[in-house]
């Protein structure tokens, strides 16, 4: 960045843009296992019309962008680049308008999941997509996540109608509506859901909302082994329960679970978290039918939880996963695969990625949100041990090679990336040209956070 743009830059923001090093190291990497990467500056907007001063200036100079959001991403997708600016969008974080009777919302990229929710509390209605960390839903849309209540509600391919984005040259592009569905040219709002900021900046997003349950009630079932726990999973998909939730916990992480999170009368064995969503009747007639299934796998009697108190517990238990495994090592770093694949393989793909992690002695933690195929194994590390990251890595390698033959994805909610690039060519090598020919058009001076999903040159 030269001495030009720089000048320019504090003018504009003044007080808003910083070249300290202690601010740069806090928008350097994401919550991955790359080293931070430092950018020459950090500059935060409040408006659409500030980001598009950025950008216009940073075009005109070639200078790359990366924005950042709450930095909870997990694939280096907002990992610094260290001749370019990071912008954090942590100031755009307002909640625009809210229709509840018509179930939607706008608003700017940094508001959370959890923010919003509290905000629309007293309205009857809620953003249901939860991807277990509280992700700014500018973020959340620009790696296309979704999380542990897909099953019922969809992802954010789903959840999303519209889109404000600005573009590199810094135009202001609104992309889609508020209405349920149109049929009004290019579906230019699914062109930027995924697209992880190299095509443009994603400032403000039109959600779908839905109503608050009438009755919520949560479950634990324990299970001897994880094949029986994943089986249960599948076969309440494939009998058409209209379940909220289905989350698997093998026997390690819930061991650490239980002591990170403190939890009560709950065993350390492989375990699947439900939850029902809907009326009292319909709730009491699907636990019914999982309660047979399970015990058809020689799943335990259902441990419930009683009020809302309590399941806040164990799901903030399910969501802390992360954390506490990465907590089981003194600045450690944590490898989290994320592969998604047809229900009716997703038993197989978990019970190879269980094998394959013992013959290679690798500590192993396994969480899923079965109800849709998607599981992660979380790998403990320090990045200090010689050779661990490469057995990790071939780990890694393995688990997508049985995924694509298995049909699935190597992602189905993280994204791609700096992680999983050589992945995508493995899974949609035929697709990245056509990728590099919209990238290209959009982003003519590849100042969008380069090097991220592909190597464009």
């Amino acid at each position: 960045m030269n001495n030009q743009v720089q000048a320019k830059l504090k003018k504009i923001f003044n007080g808003r843009f910083s070249t300290s090093e202690s601010t740069r190291a806090n928008y350097a990497r994401g919550e991955d296992t790359y080293d931070p990467v430092l950018s020459k500056a950090v500059v935060f907007p409040e408006t659409n019309e500030e980001v598009s001063k950025i950008l216009s200036l940073c075009n005109e100079h070639k200078i790359p962008v990366v924005p950042f959001g709450t930095g909870t991403s997990l694939e280096g997708n907002v990992v610094g680049n260290d001749k370019g600016i990071t912008i954090s969008l942590e100031k755009m974080n307002k909640i625009l308008s809210v229709n509840a009777e018509d179930f939607d919302c706008r608003v700017q990229a940094c508001v959370t999941k959890e923010q919003l929710n509290e905000y629309l509390r007293e309205d009857g209605v809620f953003f249901p997509i939860d991807p277990g960390a509280n992700a700014a839903i500018g973020g959340m849309a620009s790696t296309s996540a979704s999380g542990t209540m897909a099953v019922k509600y969809g992802t954010m391919k789903t959840a999303i109608t519209g889109l404000t984005v600005v573009l590199p040259s810094g135009e202001i592009v609104k992309t889609g509506s508020r209405t349920k569905k149109t049929s009004a040219g290019y579906n230019l709002t699914n062109l930027f859901i995924g697209s992880e900021g190299t095509l443009g900046i994603i400032t403000e997003i039109q959600l779908r909302l839905s109503p608050i349950p009438e009755s919520i009630m949560s479950a634990v079932c324990h299970f001897p082994s994880l094949e029986s726990a994943v089986q249960t999973a599948q076969q309440v998909i494939q009998y058409g329960v209209p379940i909220a939730r289905i989350e698997m916990l093998n026997k390690e992480q819930m061991e650490i679970s239980i002591n990170y999170s403190k939890l009560k009368d709950i065993e350390a064995v492989p375990t699947l978290f439900f939850e029902f969503h809907g009326s009292e009747a319909s709730n009491q007639e699907n636990i019914k039918i999982v309660e047979e299934i399970s015990k058809d796998n020689n799943g335990s009697s259902f441990k419930w939880a009683k009020d809302l108190e309590e399941r806040n517990k164990l799901w903030k238990a399910r969501w802390d996963v992360y954390y506490s495994v990465k907590a089981l090592i003194n600045n450690g770093r944590v490898y989290s695969t994320d592969v998604c694949l047809p229900i009716s393989n997703i038993t197989e793909c978990v019970n190879f990625a269980e094998e394959e992690t013992k013959k290679l002695g690798l500590r192993a933690p396994m969480v899923g949100h079965l109800g849709d195929g998607n599981f992660h194994v979380i790998l403990p590390y320090d990045p200090k041990e010689e050779g661990i990251y490469n057995k990790i890595r071939d780990f890694s390698d393995l688990l997508i090679k049985k995924t694509l033959e298995l049909n699935g994805t190597i992602t189905g909610e993280h994204g791609v990336g700096l992680h999983k690039k050589a992945y995508l060519l493995q899974e949609h090598g035929d697709c990245i040209p056509l990728m590099k020919t919209i990238k290209k058009s959009i982003d003519q001076n590849n100042i969008m956070n380069p090097g991220k999903i592909f190597d464009l040159n």
